[in-house]
């Protein structure tokens, strides 16, 4: 088939284009920020211990943990500073950007308070660093204690503080904010796409794709700071309720974009069902325990992921050639988002967060499958031209005389709603054809219809169309309407047919004028008449084309 031209190619490509995405989007996060990684004790913080977190870089009596608990919580960190030169610092937490409140306290050896610097997404404090956490030190060299409190109803990833010089987290922050922006830009745009597309093409999968993007838009928009930095929403929750109505939006896309049904796809179909049911539950129980929430998002996202990936597998398996296309873009997705939601730390680099790697996995699946709508579209523009031109060929079949390859009976009522008041029909009815037929065979009578039209199309030139209507009987029709050059012409075309071993041939014709009559039928109901008449009246022995016929009878 003509759509299927090039698909090989075009799978390639798309296999091309996510690799290429996945090595710009991880070859950054091998940069390092000049930093002072501190060194100390996360301790947790309860309603029986909250007086101590007061109490400066002294931790008698708190409860000393690894790390803070993925379901949010009152934590502290305690840890030595050392200042090597007097420069100016910033203090960050690298990992993750999702934190309800924070402060850092700094004491000098004495316990003395020097600085205290309050901030989180939660905090309507001026943020001098755009979609980051850090907050500046101005301090000599020398020894310091940090206390950095934090207090989030949950933490995607385990944050951890520590200290860069200002030049060095400048530069290390920016491909981090690049990719935040122009990720988030892409998903924008992208989503208002397939929204339109939705509106227009009255599809589900359109509409339940742009629903999974608006979704996004909430999570990274509030988790990366987007939203609070530059909108000021500062709603905590809006980084994991809006995700677990967008995986519920993703499986109704994938199982219309993969066209699963009950009947042919019975186990996908129960499996996808299922997968639903369990999403539907999980947004109740945030309500009970909203500081459960982002897990409930992380183990949503899990089976959308897997769920995606198996039935792109199963139907591109089964030939089903948009899910060979789709299939690298949830191959991607899977890769990346899989790091996303299975990781809590980024090793090695200070420059993404874990917040980063599920917004690059989510951008790059959008493009890509961008493109598979692309291809669906190429499909269908294949489709409709191969459509038309199969039309096409019909319908010059069905308007085409198969013997001659002159225009047929069908051919001449159109032409005839098309003739100008000046124009004439003429009616024609070849003598001989019998002739040909009894004494040399059937071959040689074709040979003298095929002869027939030849000579005389050659001879109207512009004038006129020849039609075969049937038989040995042919039809012209002239819009110049001028008979006498008409007839002028039939007569030089029979003798070139006489001449071509076609003696004993002749014709009869009988012409109407349009003006006579608006009705085609009425048009060749005339012009027949009068070729009968005509046709007696050389029956009678009249010579052929010496006596004028007049058509105004």
């Amino acid at each position: 088939m003509l759509f299927h031209k090039n698909k090989d190619s075009a799978w390639k490509k798309s296999l091309f284009f996510w690799i290429l995405l996945t090595w710009l989007g991880l070859q950054p996060c091998l940069s390092l920020a000049d930093s002072y990684m501190l060194t100390g004790q996360w301790f947790e913080v309860t309603d029986d211990t909250a007086d101590l977190a007061t109490q400066g870089p002294k931790d008698t009596g708190l409860i000393p943990v690894l790390h803070p608990a993925s379901n949010g919580g009152h934590f502290l960190y305690k840890a030595d500073l050392v200042l090597p030169t007097n420069a100016h610092y910033v203090i960050d937490f690298k990992n993750s950007s999702v934190i309800g409140r924070f402060v850092h306290r700094i004491y000098d050896p004495e316990g003395r308070e020097l600085l205290a610097l309050h901030g989180g997404i939660q905090s309507r404090e001026p943020n001098p660093y755009i979609l980051r956490h850090g907050r500046d030190i101005m301090l000599p060299a020398g020894h310091y204690q940090v206390v950095s409190e934090l207090e989030s109803p949950f933490f995607l990833a385990r944050p951890q503080p520590y200290v860069a010089s200002l030049k060095a987290y400048q530069q290390s922050i920016k491909p981090g904010n690049a990719m935040v922006l122009l990720c988030y830009g892409a998903m924008s745009i992208l989503m208002i796409y397939y929204a339109a597309l939705g509106y227009v093409r009255k599809q589900v999968t359109d509409y339940m794709y742009a629903l999974f993007i608006f979704g996004n838009l909430f999570y990274n928009g509030a988790a990366l700071m987007i939203l609070p930095d530059l909108m000021g929403i500062h709603w905590f929750y809006l980084i994991s309720f809006p995700i677990l109505f967008s995986n519920i939006a993703y499986v109704f896309f994938v199982i219309h974009l993969l066209g699963i049904n009950q009947q042919k796809h019975s186990v996908l179909y129960r499996v996808g069902r299922g997968i639903l049911y369990i999403l539907l539950a999980f947004i109740p129980a945030a309500v009970l325990w909203p500081h459960w929430s982002l897990e409930f998002d992380r183990y949503g996202v899990g089976l959308i992921m897997i769920y995606g990936l198996i039935a792109g597998i199963r139907r591109a398996w089964r030939g089903h050639l948009i899910a060979k296309y789709y299939l690298v873009a949830v191959f991607a997705f899977f890769i990346i988002g899989s790091y996303s939601i299975t990781n809590t730390e980024v090793q090695g680099s200070n420059t993404f967060y874990i917040e980063h790697f599920g917004m690059l996995a989510v951008t790059v699946e959008m493009i890509l499958l961008a493109l598979v709508l692309a291809r669906q579209f190429a499909l269908l523009h294949h489709e409709k031209e191969y459509a038309l031109t199969l039309s096409e060929h019909h319908l010059q079949i069905a308007r085409t005389d198969a013997l001659t390859g002159l225009p047929n009976r069908y051919a001449l009522d159109q032409r005839l709603d098309m003739l100008p008041p000046e124009g004439v029909l003429v009616f024609i009815d070849i003598d001989g054809l019998k002739f040909y037929n009894d004494n040399f065979g059937h071959k040689r009578g074709d040979e003298l219809l095929c002869s027939f039209s030849q000579v005389v199309q050659e001879a109207m030139g512009e004038m006129g169309v020849l039609h075969r209507i049937g038989g040995d009987e042919f039809a012209i029709t002239s819009p110049s309407g001028n008979v006498s050059q008409l007839e002028s012409r039939l007569q030089a075309a029979m003798k070139i047919l006489h001449g071509r071993g076609f003696e004993f041939s002749g014709m009869s014709y009988g012409i109407a004028h349009a003006m006579e009559s608006r009705d085609g039928n009425v048009l060749k109901y005339l012009a027949d008449t009068r070729m009968y008449a005509n046709k007696r009246e050389r029956q009678r022995g009249m010579p052929q084309f010496t006596k004028k016929i007049t058509t105004q009878s």
